[in-house]
């Protein structure tokens, strides 16, 4: 086991029966959220963000923010006040609509304020192409070119193309990256195997049953939602982040004296 791996494994460890049951709403909501034949909703009940920044929010949940410098399937400052972890799958419509429709205005509005951090997690649930764009994507990561993997793959009309062997390799000349032969070794390689394995049983230990699934420092966010969906949790864990810090400053500032 990598030593990613192991601490995958003590994070998901530490989460413990009682966070997972709570954390089941995501299950709950990601359903109605993306169920066929209808649409993402803005009032699932994981998507309501209340007055109080700390409603809906788990503390445990939110100790899965891995805040890894060296992650290649992160963006933003490792020590950002606010991390969204998404969970998702490359044939997924709704992740895709995400990704083209709501990411880059937070990118552009909170990665590159150093407010926020989003960590991809691998969760590939439709079958075997869904794996293998995963474990490419991993390898695309390995090479600096995660982000423009996520960005073709995701591009309008690409998942109908499917993730054969020739259209990733496709994929991963689109994005840039340079060396082909270890793109593909380290896509079926077993630590592209093992990476995405410790993703898709993160996602389960939550309760996710559905993709695109998020967490905003420990609060769930099922399915594609409005851009103010996002927009509210943001500002409402930013908001806490502060309070926390300006609580602790105070505390050690009356410690000194």
């Amino acid at each position: 086991m990598t030593t990613s791996s192991r601490t995958t494994t003590r994070r998901n460890v530490a989460i413990g029966a009682a966070v997972t049951v709570a954390a089941g709403l995501l299950g709950v909501a990601s359903y109605t959220a993306t169920k066929p034949g209808g649409a993402a909703s803005a009032d699932v009940p994981a998507a309501e963000v209340s007055a109080d920044p700390q409603a809906g929010v788990y503390s445990e949940l939110a100790k899965l923010a891995r805040r890894d410098h060296g992650d290649a399937l992160a963006q933003g400052r490792a020590d950002a006040p606010v991390v969204l972890i998404e969970y998702a799958d490359f044939l997924c419509g709704y992740c895709g609509k995400f990704a083209r429709d709501t990411e880059p205005a937070l990118v552009e509005k909170y990665v590159e304020d150093g407010t926020l951090r989003i960590e991809w997690r691998n969760f590939p649930i439709f079958g075997k192409e869904s794996d293998a764009a995963a474990r490419a994507a991993w390898a695309a990561g390995r090479q600096g070119r995660f982000w423009q993997f996520h960005a073709a793959a995701y591009a309008e009309g690409a998942k109908e193309k499917g993730f054969g062997e020739a259209r990733i390799k496709a994929l991963a000349e689109e994005a840039g990256v340079k060396d082909i032969a270890r793109f593909t070794r380290d896509a079926g390689g077993e630590a592209a195997a093992q990476a995405v394995r410790a993703d898709q049983e993160e996602a389960y230990q939550l309760g996710a049953t559905s993709t695109p699934s998020f967490l905003v420092n420990g609060r769930p966010i099922a399915g594609a939602q409005p851009a103010a969906a996002f927009t509210q949790a943001i500002e409402a864990a930013a908001k806490a982040a502060r309070t926390a810090k300006d609580t602790k400053d105070a505390k050690d500032a009356k410690a000194d004296r």
